[in-house]
């Protein structure tokens, strides 16, 4: 059930470098254990639009939906593990960020065929 999305500035990753970024944040949050790689599901958008403090500047900004449920310290771990990954794939992007965000499960519906 966990989503990775990750949206980032065009022009900063080319496609190669995305299905990377993808592939590798699949896995460390994997290996974090706070999550179950058979769980994840990773998605990515480019923006052709944005400005970050006023200017067109490269992003990288990686929101983490899960339900609710892991303590803060699991949470500060997923989140270092991600931001670590990030570092390492985008070193000339300006600004690399992530959120963790948790999903009220009594309100979280889905449907899988």
């Amino acid at each position: 059930m966990p989503h990775l999305v990750i949206e980032y500035s065009e022009g900063s990753l080319n496609e190669d470098q995305v299905a990377e970024l993808m592939e590798r944040l699949f896995v460390a949050a994997g290996q974090t254990g706070v999550m179950q790689p058979p769980d994840i599901k990773v998605r990515a958008q480019g923006y052709r639009h944005f400005l970050i403090a006023g200017k067109r500047d490269s992003f990288v900004h990686l929101s983490v939906y899960m339900l609710a449920g892991r303590t803060p310290e699991q949470k500060v771990t997923l989140s270092t593990e991600l931001r670590r990954t990030m570092v390492e794939l985008c070193p000339d992007v300006t600004s690399l960020s992530v959120d963790i965000r948790d999903m009220d499960p009594d309100a979280y519906k889905k449907r899988l065929k």
